[in-house]
């Protein structure tokens, strides 16, 4: 079993959210988060005087699948997600050894 963390634009996740639960991926935790990268930041202007936000809104999924589906996840929110501009996000696919259900103690590895 694979986790894929997601992170992304917030106004992407409807759409990635969507696509998923199409192709068949309903289980996910959507996770509000700030961040940055590459672009450092952005510059606004506020009220006539310019500000830097050097932490960007952005939005982490995180879903738990089989092995042999991690290329599907990726590629749905890969399409889903990007718009071609800086800030997209990453996709972080880390292997899960053991998975457990609280409610009914069932256990995966």
């Amino acid at each position: 079993m694979r986790m894929v963390q997601a992170i992304l634009r917030p106004e992407k996740l409807e759409a990635v959210m969507k696509n998923l639960e199409s192709a068949g991926f309903i289980a996910m935790t959507v996770i509000e988060v700030k961040g940055r990268g590459e672009q450092k930041g952005i510059t606004l202007e506020y009220r006539g005087k310019k500000m830097k936000v050097d932490l960007l809104p952005k939005v982490k999924i995180e879903l738990v699948v089989q092995d042999g589906e991690v290329d599907r996840v990726t590629d749905i929110i890969r399409s889903s997600a990007k718009t071609g501009k800086v800030g997209d996000g990453k996709i972080f696919v880390i292997p899960v050894e053991k998975m457990m259900r609280v409610r009914t103690d069932e256990v995966w590895t």
